[in-house]
């Protein structure tokens, strides 16, 4: 049986398409990672794709790791921060002066964000490499435990291979 169209009304058709296709209540994980400059993943977390990405940046700046040098006191925390308009917030901006951390956002509505490309794909590249990973490409898992346990390895033998060359 054919499915019908609505009537006309006011000289236009009327098309049911259901839910919009590019709503964000996404039942998705998305992978947030805070690295160096030069890719090495420093902290990694997981969270819902329909919250925003201000929410995560506080618990991945307290799991960052002391960083260990040879010499001198031992630096506990990055000196610098760059991050997109998503994180242009006062009170992330307040939180990570407080920890020490000098942060490089870009403005919403002030500032382009062209010239942060610099800086953003090397975190972009470290993402793609995580993707690389096949467990992490697609979700199969369907405990967060355990897709947070498969993302912290994956980061794990990104380091390494990083490390060893």
């Amino acid at each position: 049986m054919r499915d019908r169209l609505p009537q006309r009304t006011g000289g236009q058709r009327r098309h049911l398409t259901g839910p919009n296709p590019v709503d964000r209540g996404k039942n998705r994980s998305k992978i947030h990672l805070i690295t160096e400059r030069t890719g090495l993943p420093l902290a990694v977390a997981i969270n819902a794709a329909n919250t925003h990405d201000s929410l995560a940046l506080k618990p991945l700046i307290r799991s960052i790791p002391p960083i260990r040098s040879r010499r001198g006191p031992q630096r506990r925390r990055p000196a610098k921060l760059h991050g997109d308009k998503g994180y242009d917030y006062p009170h992330l901006r307040a939180f990570l002066r407080s920890r020490g951390i000098i942060p490089h956002l870009t403005r919403r509505g002030i500032k382009s964000s062209r010239r942060l490309g610099r800086h953003r794909w090397v975190v972009e590249r470290t993402a793609s490499w995580l993707a690389g990973c096949r467990r992490l490409h697609r979700r199969y898992e369907r405990r967060a435990d355990h897709f947070a346990s498969f993302v912290a390895i994956a980061a794990a033998l990104i380091s390494y291979r990083r490390l060893t060359k």
